[in-house]
């Protein structure tokens, strides 16, 4: 009895073993599009695989990829098409992990509008948020209909893009969310229309990645990363209202009409094997930038994701 008395009060002052922190820098203001991340945290899960992960909200959205190279965060939230330059602009940034596996991205008009096709926008004004490969994507989509950049006119309405539609503004807009500008716009009683890209000529790609420095991240944790988020997607997926309860306890600003619309509109569209990823969608995008004349060469694929379960 001595003896195991003795176990237990060693046992007892013993400290736990401390959790494994990292740092995840999200590419805007929490929305539905990171519900894996808040529910894997919400849930448990990343304290189930021994980390302590801090979210961090960017003050600037072009930020997070930069950091991420510069060794100030373990993780990025970025975008597949993004990631394609930036490894060409020579940043050490590797695809570890997928958050939102389809294009979200849309050349967004109005419902009622006069544009019926692409190929209506020839002579018209497009409003964009970001320079570069949405003039890639928009080059891609009004070429199927004997579109060029240069029979448009491209208008840098910021992130304003429903608000620049629905005041006349411009004609359309490229870069638009399907999962919120749409709600959005229905909402506000200005109801709009899609174009969807990956059906109009641009390659499908991976919208909401993961990344991060080759040469500083830990694989290991990276992979309980992924796995913790790959349980909260199931989670997801099985629950989607008790999960949306969930992620919009953590905040009051969550809890309205368009924030419950894209989540509903998001659950189909989170990667189910956040650490699997598609070898020829990322050598096809290469590619496609590659013909769009916004990259001079084309790297193989394993320059640009990397499997950190891989044994």
């Amino acid at each position: 009895m001595k003896k195991m008395l003795t176990a237990l009060a060693m046992l007892a002052a013993t400290p736990a073993m401390a959790a494994d922190k990292m740092t995840v820098l999200l590419d805007w203001f929490i929305n539905p599009d990171h519900g894996p991340i808040i529910v894997a945290q919400e849930k448990g899960y990343f304290a189930d695989q021994g980390l302590e992960v801090e979210i961090v909200p960017p003050a600037d959205p072009s930020a997070p990829p930069r950091l991420v190279a510069a060794g100030q965060a373990d993780l990025a939230v970025s975008y597949q098409p993004q990631l394609h330059l930036q490894i060409h602009e020579g940043l050490p940034l590797k695809r570890v992990g997928t958050l939102v596996a389809t294009p979200l991205n849309c050349l967004l008009v109005l419902e009622d509008g006069p544009i019926k096709s692409p190929a209506d926008l020839k002579g018209k004004k497009i409003g964009f948020s970001v320079a570069g490969v949405e003039e890639a994507v928009l080059g891609a989509v009004l070429g199927k209909y004997d579109v060029s950049l240069g029979d448009v006119e491209m208008i840098n309405v910021n992130f304003s893009l429903s608000p620049s539609l629905m005041s006349g503004q411009v004609d359309a807009v490229i870069g638009a969310y399907r999962n919120f500008e749409l709600n959005q716009m229905d909402i506000e009683g200005e109801p709009g229309t899609c174009f969807y890209i990956e059906e109009e000529g641009v390659p499908s790609y991976d919208e909401l990645i993961y990344v991060a420095n080759p040469e500083t991240m830990d694989a290991d944790k990276v992979a309980r990363f992924l796995r913790a988020t790959e349980l909260a997607t199931q989670y997801i997926v099985n629950n989607p209202e008790d999960s949306w309860k969930i992620f919009s306890g953590t905040s009051t600003e969550l809890q309205d009409e368009l924030n419950a619309r894209a989540w509903v509109d998001t659950l189909p569209r989170f990667a189910l094997r956040p650490a699997g990823f598609d070898h020829g969608r990322y050598a096809r995008f290469e590619a496609f930038l590659k013909d769009s004349g916004m990259i001079d060469s084309i790297n193989p694929v394993d320059a640009i994701t990397i499997d950190v379960t891989a044994k």
